[in-house]
């Protein structure tokens, strides 16, 4: 019998896991998964669909130093509608767009408000 990996949880970097909940549930429609703690969470999970994001408190110090924060890439189903849906939430910068790709991707990419970054794309 062979290995099968069916899974990914990407942990992501935060400066405060309660705002971070906030951000996923509130803006990018994720409801908690999991938190360690009920009032000031150090790590905590989110998932929406079959997506499972957790997130991990780092001192703020982390942040003083120019480090490549993590980019997850999201498959995605009807990606105009989401795209729709996060634009209406007032989630993306002013650079924010849904494109194709000369990788034969149809996708859009915004940060979190902790700098990680998150693609949400589908196949054309």
């Amino acid at each position: 019998m062979k290995g099968y990996l069916h899974q990914i949880h990407p942990v992501l970097p935060v400066k405060d896991v309660v705002e971070a909940l906030d951000f996923y549930v509130n803006r990018l429609g994720f409801k908690i998964a999991f938190a360690d703690d009920s009032k000031k969470p150090t790590y905590a999970g989110v998932i929406r669909d079959a997506i499972e994001i957790h997130l991990q408190w780092h001192d703020s110090r982390e942040w003083e130093y120019s480090v490549n924060r993590p980019m997850v890439r999201i498959v995605t189903q009807h990606i105009e509608a989401l795209y729709e849906e996060y634009f209406e939430k007032d989630v993306f910068n002013a650079h924010t767009l849904l494109r194709e790709t000369a990788w034969g991707t149809k996708e859009f990419a915004f940060y979190d408000p902790f700098e990680n970054g998150l693609t949400f794309y589908r196949d054309r």
